[in-house]
């Protein structure tokens, strides 16, 4: 074999390698382990595509795409099939629009709990103005807050983190506090610093600095991560 044909077969295997590789990659952020909650309190585990696109088993609804096992045929699973759902290390809890509220055209929708303390924070996409909800849904790992069970009313709940995609009124990420999905109300600059002082009353150096304005509205996450460190210093 001559130097030139065994360089592009060097190149050929490396291309290829490439490829699997990053199929292997694209994959792995595709279906993710977990497991889902029904609306009857059932918890199936398996794995998860938590944001497949295109149409839904129901009109109008955010949806998943699940499969029992690796090798299995997948099916979808509507908002209102579902009560909540975990892939990987991000968790979602289904949820009904406060008040009159609507989100892309519908009511429930799929919303991260952002902060799972006894003032719990909620944040969905698309929220009062259409557009958005749970089919805009992108898991981003990374910022999970992590702890917690599932609680009464939807209330608990992992942290998780939804992946900042796309522009415009119809993507942006929307704050709720409440002690559940039942009784959030929005959260707005005007009250950031009453509601997350409250919210993270048990770490007085956290309330300081909210206090002092070194956060707000647009830097909640780093906020909460912030709180979440500073927790955790207590935990053993």
């Amino acid at each position: 074999m001559n130097h030139n044909r065994f360089s592009t077969l060097l190149l050929s295997t490396a291309f290829i390698l490439v490829l699997v590789l990053i199929t292997q990659a694209a994959s792995a952020q595709k279906w993710m382990p977990g497991y889902f909650i029904d609306v009857k309190g059932n918890k199936t585990e398996g794995f998860i595509y938590p944001n497949p696109g295109g149409k839904g088993p129901i009109a109008n609804q955010g949806f998943i795409n699940f499969k029992d096992s690796e090798k299995s045929e997948p099916y979808s699973l509507a908002t209102s099939d579902l009560q909540s759902f975990v892939a990987g290390k991000d968790s979602f809890v289904v949820a009904h629009a406060p008040g009159n509220e609507r989100w892309a055209k519908q009511e429930f929708d799929f919303v991260r709990v952002a902060l799972n303390e006894e003032i719990k924070i909620y944040a969905t996409r698309g929220a009062g103005s259409g557009g958005g909800g749970g089919k805009k849904v992108h898991v981003s790992p990374g910022i999970g807050i992590g702890g917690g069970t599932y609680g009464a009313a939807y209330g608990g709940g992992l942290g998780i983190s939804i992946g900042d995609s796309g522009s415009g009124n119809n993507n942006k990420l929307s704050y709720y506090y409440g002690g559940n999905t039942a009784t959030m109300r929005h959260l707005t600059d005007e009250n950031f610093k009453a509601i997350m002082s409250e919210a993270m009353g048990d770490e007085p150096e956290v309330v300081q600095q909210i206090q002092t304005g070194k956060y707000n509205l647009h830097s909640i996450e780093k906020l909460i991560e912030y709180f979440n460190k500073v927790k955790a210093t207590h935990q053993y």
